[in-house]
């Protein structure tokens, strides 16, 4: 794999974005429950075997998309790596700062529920809280609504909650209010999460707040804080959603980045998940960590009356 990599690295070098760089590689349907690295032989060749899963992942590695591979024969597949263009992300969208996650952005074209390693978590997040039985939920940075979509499909008794959405966005804003229309129950604001305080929205039951508050505009303990003390019922749940990936050309790649680095470097990632951990633990919250792509911080409260 050492060397498969040190030649695809060289080979993309030469390519431009959407160019496509093809290699032949021992077909990964050709055996079952084997591990990668097993030596194989098929039709008198010595092969190396390997899972779709290792390709996938060694494309996005690559900043690729794997398309659809191509049947050599018995033994041999054309595996085929598209290189992605990196300058298309919302990463490097140097739009004013409200429109950068505006309806009409390269954010607005992102669909997080359709992501399945980010929509099963939060979903699981969500299971773990109760969804169901906490009347009043807030939403902070809810963008044009992507996660009460999924709690309005999961809330069996979803009329009788109460939902608050904030954001700073007016567009986005603008698209959460149209596609909940016909929902009484859900209402939604534009406002500063620095001014909470300002909106008089009152204390929630749960508090969701996914790949927002690490915000450069935000003092993540300081708000994280704030919010817990002034926002949070002291026998409420908290979910929060840290990304741990970058959006580039229409993939979702793993790994969160930070200025100054070229490759994928999680230690600000790990810091603030571990002090938001800490921190409602010393408030008396249970506290799991899960997720890959996205990881959620779930609080529960464990105080007794």
């Amino acid at each position: 794999m050492t060397e498969i990599i040190q030649t695809l690295q060289e080979r993309l070098k030469s390519l431009k974005p959407r160019e496509v760089v093809e290699f032949l590689v021992l077909n990964p349907d050709i055996i079952s429950s084997t591990y990668n690295g097993t030596t194989l032989t098929c039709n008198d060749t010595q092969c190396i075997y390997r899972g779709y899963k290792n390709w996938l992942d060694l494309a996005h590695t690559l900043h690729c998309k794997m398309l659809t591979p191509k049947v050599v024969d018995e033994c041999f597949i054309c595996m085929r790596y598209e290189k992605l263009d990196k300058e298309s992300s919302f990463h490097k969208n140097i739009t004013d700062k409200e429109e950068k996650y505006g309806e009409n952005s390269i954010f607005g074209e992102i669909h997080k529920n359709e992501e399945a390693s980010f929509i099963y978590s939060y979903i699981q997040a969500l299971e773990n809280v109760h969804v169901n039985k906490r009347k009043r939920i807030l939403n902070l940075g809810i963008n044009s609504g992507d996660e009460f979509a999924v709690i309005a499909s999961l809330a069996e008794n979803f009329q009788e909650l109460e939902l608050v959405g904030v954001d700073y966005c007016a567009s986005a804003i603008a698209t959460a209010k149209e596609r909940f229309s016909d929902k009484s129950n859900v209402s939604f604001y534009v406002g500063d999460i620095n001014e909470l305080e300002k909106l008089d929205l009152g204390d929630f039951d749960l508090i969701i707040s996914i790949g927002t508050l690490q915000s450069s505009s935000l003092q993540y303990n300081k708000i994280l804080m704030s919010i817990v003390q002034n926002q949070l019922k002291k026998e409420g749940a908290m979910i929060l959603g840290f990304p741990n990936c970058r959006w580039v050309d229409g993939e979702m790649l793993y790994g969160a980045r930070v200025k100054n680095y070229s490759f994928s470097e999680m230690g600000l990632l790990y810091k603030d998940v571990v002090f938001a951990k800490k921190y409602l633990q010393q408030k008396k919250f249970r506290v799991t960590i899960t997720g890959k792509d996205y990881i959620f911080v779930t609080a529960t409260s464990i105080r007794r009356n």
